[in-house]
């Protein structure tokens, strides 16, 4: 996983080995609209931690209200 640990982002490898997914997966949510929002610094895409943690906190409302 690419992410230093004194940096609050990761690469699309990073968000991928996080989530146990393969990166063509994190591109098709980033392209689709539907994963956490990436940052383009450059020709490179970054994810914030902060915004990881709020398209989790996202998931699991949709997962409960789905299952309510």
């Amino acid at each position: 996983m690419t992410r230093n640990e004194h940096s609050h982002w990761f690469d699309t490898s990073g968000v991928a080995a996080h989530y146990g997914v393969p990166e063509a997966t994190v591109r098709k949510w980033r392209h689709m609209g539907t994963g956490p929002v990436g940052v383009k610094f450059g020709r490179h895409v970054r994810y914030s931690v902060a915004e990881l943690e709020r398209w989790e906190r996202e998931q699991a409302v949709r997962q409960i209200r789905a299952s309510a």
